[in-house]
């Protein structure tokens, strides 16, 4: 049976939630004037997360510092990002999706494969169901959606990118050669800019220039596995599952993937600080507490390595897991390789009333757990974005000029 995947991208995820949110309190659509999501706009403080089409037509960059953005575009219009938003957002249209596909994967925080092989008796015609699935998303939360269609993953993505927004493209095996092979190399999922550049050097200015080139030779520019991986994908071909997640989760988890690689482990912790901040939060909310932390980093070859530790007891507390999230770090990046994400997992839990407590009272501890849980209260009334701890958004944020901060919100236990 021939494989059909659907890949559904929420269009400017960030900023099309918070875009809907003001719509409704002020009936100003920030989709259709300069408007981004970043940073702290009083401090003039962090990162762009995203920006509004046009924004992005006054030069306003993901990634970019707000106090560059703020150069380009004064009257830029700039939200705080609050990530139980998103979360929300993102398991409401996962949840529209589950009821067409009889497996669903949820790949980052706004998007998402569909494993919609064997479904022709119920839905003989894939692109009209895809329109639907778009348009239910559409109009049930007031943001867009592109759909991208293909016999597997890869083909099914790249599809997705194609001309937004809101629109359904197809990619199958028969269309590669107008649709695929012509593209930039850049434009191949996966495809960094060291590694478009190297291949530049070597006139593989496309995807099809790729292909054409073969497996021995790329893997002579990029090294064997690189070089198979990338004429794999070159040629479209990719065999991965779409798998679906356990229904009962034992942990938190939490990751960001770097649209530019981070190199110094000040850039990584600045990164770590956030997540724990939001992870941790997403816990004490549930009233857990964990006894194991874990780290995981990939590099430019998308290998993972993980290194998790055992605490001597249960914590909730921010700084704490921040800190051996920091010692994990350490302990299993080599200081040389470029990392492209960084992800914190919480497992091990515990209700926090039936915690083991420490004999003797540590009162630093004590003050911390009590800051977090005030922090959590204010948050919870007024908005993510209302207090930040001062060491993700600092002034000179070197990380904040170098990687896009996609959060990936994953919560594994209810």
């Amino acid at each position: 049976m021939d494989r059909l995947i659907f890949h559904i991208d929420v269009n400017s995820a960030y900023l099309s939630w918070e875009a809907v949110r003001h719509l409704q309190k002020t009936g100003e659509d920030l989709r259709i004037i300069p408007s981004a999501v970043g940073g702290n706009p009083e401090k003039r403080t962090g990162i762009i997360l995203a920006k509004s089409i046009p924004a992005k037509k006054l030069g306003v960059k993901t990634g970019e510092p707000v106090s560059m953005a703020l150069r380009k575009c004064p009257d830029l219009i700039l939200v705080p990002p609050d990530f139980s938003l998103y979360e929300k957002n993102s398991k409401a249209f996962m949840d529209i999706c589950r009821k067409y596909a009889p497996i669903v994967e949820k790949f980052s925080i706004d998007e998402c494969f569909l494993d919609m092989t064997g479904t022709s008796l119920l839905y003989p015609d894939p692109i009209e169901i895809a329109h639907h699935i778009k348009n239910e998303i559409r109009d049930t939360f007031g943001f867009t959606v592109n759909v991208g269609i293909g016999e597997n993953k890869l083909l099914a993505k790249m599809a997705s990118d194609f001309e937004k927004p809101d629109r359904v493209h197809t990619l199958f095996r028969h269309e590669r050669p107008e649709k695929f092979w012509p593209l930039p190399i850049g434009d191949l999922f996966m495809t960094g800019k060291a590694t478009a550049e190297t291949l530049k050097k070597h006139n593989i200015h496309t995807i099809g220039d790729a292909k054409n080139a073969g497996s021995p030779a790329l893997c002579a520019m990029l090294g064997p596995r690189h070089g198979a991986q990338l004429f794999a994908r070159a040629s479209g071909e990719d065999d991965s599952p779409v798998l679906a997640e356990p229904e009962e989760a034992k942990g938190y988890s939490i990751s960001t993937t770097l649209e530019e690689d981070i190199k110094t482990a000040e850039d990584a912790k600045q990164v770590l600080l956030a997540l724990a901040d939001s992870v941790s939060a997403r816990m004490r909310a549930d009233g857990m507490q964990c006894s194991t932390v874990t780290v995981t980093i990939r590099s430019l070859d998308f290998k993972n390595r993980s290194h998790g530790e055992t605490l001597s007891f249960p914590t909730d507390v921010t700084m704490e897991i921040y800190t051996h999230a920091c010692r994990l770090f350490d302990a299993v990046w080599d200081k040389v390789t470029p990392l492209r994400l960084l992800g914190i997992a919480l497992t091990n839990l515990e209700k926090e009333d039936g915690a083991q407590l420490t004999f003797f009272t540590d009162e630093k501890r004590e003050k911390e757990g009590k800051m977090d849980k005030a922090v959590d209260r204010i948050r919870s009334r007024f908005g993510t974005g209302k207090v930040v701890r001062g060491g993700i958004y600092k002034t000179d944020l070197s990380v904040g000029r170098k990687y896009k901060a996609q959060m990936e919100n994953k919560k594994d236990s209810k």
